[in-house]
């Protein structure tokens, strides 16, 4: 029996009544919890077969749903199915880091039933700080079967749609995550400075709130306190993986009445900040200054000179994201990887310091 034919007294007054207008001329979920008279939340149970709805309201959600058209919508067909076949990575922006990724993941999902939806949920109004919350609960279950985050900015203790995440949070309560050795890759670029002759070695330091920025500090500091190198806490400065931040960070590092000779930068967008500071103080790099970051995103090999990094495998890890997140949608169970391996990349940002 179909919920049209459910409730003969309900179809019966449906029939009757003339089709109805939407403001956008696209039936969208509030035109249905206006016309059905239910609330959107209603509306949201029904598409994605929640508990807690009354048989004889579904039905009129359904009846209000075709009687809308509103089955040509991503919406409907998770209302049918409770399947969209679209999978959602969520950036808070798209910047060098997360575009590779997104490489990776769309050629992963090439030839498989699923389509992509990438998403910026911090262009938003709200903000930077929980932007991935807004965005799975804005998506999840209507327009998208599943996420990849990367970077979020707060912990993700439960969503309507299986999640992985990239870069984890520092928050316990979080979804499976992928990452590389952040500090074994922080531990190699600063021994790779300390084995060309370097002391004086700067950091210019991630976000806070990811796990990636303690780690790679922790491997700096290590790797001096290894080579008997005393650790100046003036030398460590926050950077935020973003370029403003970090070209602040470099104009206090230079402005120091002894700086450094090298600086081991958490991201590459801050190493080329330093790069492009470094040149508004009339520095020679490698001579006067060594600099070297960590991702390898394109623009890295494309500085001039060309910057030292850290390698992350960033295609690899959105194919191995995709393919853990199929594993959950096919109900399979799924735990969280190794750590990539991160790889030196010496180019022509590092050198021995000039002892003349």
């Amino acid at each position: 029996m179909t919920p049209e034919t459910s409730n003969p007294e309900m179809a019966q007054t449906l029939q009757g009544r003339k089709p109805v207008e939407t403001s956008t001329g696209r039936a969208t979920i509030n035109d249905v919890a206006r016309v059905a008279k239910v609330s959107v939340s209603t509306v949201s149970k029904v598409v994605n077969g929640r508990y807690g709805v009354a048989p004889a309201t579904i039905a009129k959600v359904h009846q209000v749903i075709n009687e809308l058209g509103y089955e040509t919508s991503l919406v409907a067909s998770s209302l049918r199915s409770t399947r969209t076949n679209i999978i959602g990575i969520l950036v808070a922006e798209f910047e060098p880091f997360s575009l590779e990724l997104l490489n990776g993941i769309s050629a992963t999902l090439r030839g498989t039933q699923y389509d992509l939806m990438a998403y910026a949920g911090n262009l938003s109004p709200e903000g930077h700080a929980g932007w991935e919350r807004r965005s799975l609960s804005r998506l999840g279950g209507t327009l998208i079967d599943g996420a990849i985050i990367v970077t979020p900015t707060v912990e993700i203790p439960h969503s309507s749609v299986p999640v992985i995440s990239i870069d984890p949070h520092t928050g316990a309560d979080m979804p499976i995550s992928i990452d590389v050795d952040n500090y074994g890759g922080a531990y190699t670029a600063t021994s790779h400075l300390l084995e060309l002759g370097h002391r004086r070695i700067a950091h210019i330091r991630g976000r806070e709130d990811l796990q990636s920025a303690h780690l790679r500090e922790q491997g700096y500091r290590q790797a001096l306190e290894d080579a008997g190198v005393e650790i100046e806490e003036q030398l460590v400065h926050h950077g935020d993986y973003q370029h403003e931040a970090a070209v602040l960070a470099a104009h206090d590092l230079l402005d120091l009445p002894h700086p450094p000779t090298a600086i081991f930068a958490a991201n590459d967008l801050s190493a080329l900040a330093a790069l492009q500071v470094a040149g508004e103080h009339g520095l020679r790099i490698p001579e006067d200054l060594s600099i070297i970051g960590f991702d390898d995103i394109p623009a890295a090999a494309q500085s001039t000179p060309p910057l030292s990094t850290v390698r992350q495998p960033l295609h690899e890890m959105g194919a191995h994201a995709v393919k853990m997140l199929l594993g959950l949608l096919a109900g399979e169970e799924v735990e969280s990887p190794g750590e990539f391996p991160a790889v030196l990349v010496p180019r022509k940002t590092t050198a021995a310091p000039d002892r003349g």
